[in-house]
């Protein structure tokens, strides 16, 4: 039985999230109202990705019309097997809306008043608002129009992520000695265990009171196939691992063949610390380590209302990564080699601390990244940062996507669980999730039960 063609109508914040979306809804018809428009175009200057979108999705427009007035008379076609898109101008309130919202002039009111009109005389196909706005969704699902979230960038599963290590009891006491012995390495002849394993996966391996750490990755010539490798514990200048995860992740920081590492964990587990840690340990294999994070600022407000001049505003928002440091700073006395060699990064801007906003546009070679607060990026900002790396370059996201601060992303679909989902088994890449906080016992249990 063939699917019933619906009418999909789109809000502001699902076009600002994804430029292409006009062309995720099959053969469905699309609606962009007029205050939608409006909306745009006071986003289409600037450097934030919003603005990146609000730009490319208006040239997309201006294309499919041809340049001139037929997109308001009618509607156009977006493709083979795709729909139809239309936008369509304000209406006045319909009479069933007028004592339900009383501010006509406002956006989400006009959006809904435009779908509710559409509906009445569109009985035949079901209308559709699209919105990241659980607000207007909510506004919407009172007068029975039905509303939808944008989910075309979900991930599968994000109540099961993937968490980059593989734990097993009761091994037999031989493959946890042969991983002691002089190869200290296993055949997955020898250890295949199920469900298979995926490139640069870790593993902690126990029979009784023994136990081993490993990870699976290419033979030593890498010719091989993979083999079972086990894994030291290594301090990074100065931050010695406390737990077995943290072992890991130190590892996937320092191995060179693995140029993207994303690391999360709920608060006090050590992702920045650690991160940040290796970075510096490995400092003479690239030109400039880079420490950023997005800008939240608080209410989702601009930072222009801040008091000061650029760097007052921004320093509030980027002081978690000074504190991070001032920990790898507090490891050493003030004449320690390693703590003047840290003030020398400082000072030469070997070691630099930005927002993420300042370092779009620019070439990112041969470079240590550490992009902090992950799970508040949208998946195509994520994406944009990956695909500037250049040669020599690694990246490493930290975050925790149960502690989200962006107003229109969601465990299921914020940047950092897009990319753990689908990066996956990639040759190049690992990926750790910290379980236990190590800040502080009193910080691990209001973690665990606040």
């Amino acid at each position: 039985m063939p699917k019933k063609k619906k009418i999909f109508i789109l809000d502001t914040n699902v076009i600002l999230h994804d430029s292409t979306c006009i062309y995720n809804f099959e053969e469905h018809d699309i609606i962009i109202p007029i205050p939608v428009l409006e909306e745009l175009d006071q986003f289409k200057k600037g450097t934030q990705i919003i603005n990146y979108h609000a730009r490319e999705f208006v040239r997309e427009l201006d294309r499919l019309s041809g340049g001139g007035s037929r997109l308001f008379n009618g509607s156009m076609a977006l493709g083979e097997g795709k729909g139809v898109l239309a936008i369509r101008l304000d209406k006045e309130m319909h009479p069933d809306l007028k004592f339900i919202f009383s501010n006509p002039e406002k956006k989400d009111h006009r959006i809904i008043n435009i779908a509710y009109h559409i509906m009445q005389k569109s009985r035949s196909h079901p209308v559709v608002i699209v919105s990241k706005d659980v607000n207007l969704r909510m506004k919407a699902r009172s007068i029975r129009l039905m509303a939808e979230d944008y989910t075309t960038d979900y991930v599968r599963d994000p109540a099961h992520p993937y968490s980059g290590c593989h734990y097993e009891e009761n091994l037999p006491s031989e493959i946890i000695a042969k991983l002691y012995g002089h190869e200290g390495q296993l055949t997955e002849q020898e250890y295949s265990p199920t469900p298979a394993l995926l490139p640069n996966q870790y593993l902690v391996l126990r029979n009784g009171k023994k136990s081993a750490l490993a990870t699976y990755g290419p033979g030593p010539d890498g010719t091989n196939g993979y083999v079972i490798r086990r894994v030291t514990k290594e301090s990074v200048y100065g931050i010695t691992p406390r737990n077995v995860e943290q072992t890991f992740a130190i590892h996937a920081l320092l191995n060179p063949e693995v140029k993207l590492v994303t690391i999360s964990g709920k608060a006090g587990t050590g992702k920045t610390l650690l991160a940040l840690a290796a970075a510096l340990e490995s400092r003479s294999a690239y030109h400039q380590i880079l420490l950023t994070r997005p800008l939240i600022p608080l209410s989702n407000r601009d930072i222009g209302f801040l008091p000061g001049d650029i760097a007052s505003k921004i320093k509030p928002f980027m002081q978690p990564l000074y504190d991070n440091l001032g920990v790898i700073r507090g490891q050493f006395s003030e004449k320690h080699e390693m703590f003047r060699r840290l003030q020398d990064m400082l000072e030469e801007n070997k070691l630099a601390i930005e927002p993420l906003a300042y370092i779009r546009g620019r070439s990112l070679v041969k470079m240590f990244m550490i992009v902090d607060e992950a799970q508040n990026l949208t998946p195509h900002e994520v994406k944009t940062i990956i695909t500037r790396a250049g040669e020599g370059t690694k990246i490493v996201f930290t975050g925790d996507i149960n502690q989200i601060d962006h107003p229109y992303l969601g465990i299921h679909s914020n940047g950092l669980s897009t990319l753990i989902d689908k990066m996956a088994g990639q040759r190049l890449y690992a990926h750790i999730d910290l379980r236990k906080g190590e800040r502080s016992e009193l910080a691990e249990l209001a973690s665990n039960i606040l």
